[in-house]
């Protein structure tokens, strides 16, 4: 059983659902903290919504790659990932706390593309930061 483990196809599974897993659970955290239902507002139509929670999806994605690609072991992954996404969820609070002439949820559920737009360079922007601060370590 212990060669079982060490196969790289059961590896390769074993990163790969561990991902899949957070970032189904870091986007569920990321749909607490907005004032909008992101999949409702994307079943809309609501563009906005869809360009930021696509900016979240491939941020979250991004820090896994850096996570996997660093790290030898399945737990040090989830827990570089897990901080790389603690760090993603501030950079999208400190989004919204540097626009104070709007307000960052509102405007995306208005519908608002140059904000989704932005909220989604963010998230990939600053995804790649997280991961190369997460190489550094």
């Amino acid at each position: 059983m212990e060669h079982f483990f060490e196969n790289t196809f059961v590896q390769t599974a074993s990163y790969f659902s561990v991902a899949v897993l957070g970032i189904i659970v870091f986007l569920a955290i990321f749909e607490l903290v907005t004032k909008y239902s992101n999949w409702v507002e994307i079943k809309k139509g609501n563009l906005a919504v869809a360009m930021a929670t696509g900016g979240k999806i491939i941020g979250i994605s991004i820090i896994f790659h850096y996570t996997i690609s660093q790290h030898a072991s399945l737990l040090g992954m989830l827990v570089w990932g897990v901080f790389g996404f603690f760090l993603l969820l501030l950079s999208y609070f400190m989004f919204e706390f540097l626009t104070p002439s709007f307000n960052v949820d509102e405007e995306i559920k208005n519908g608002n593309h140059a904000v989704g737009f932005i909220s989604m360079v963010i998230s990939i922007g600053l995804a790649f930061v997280i991961g190369a601060s997460i190489i550094a370590t």
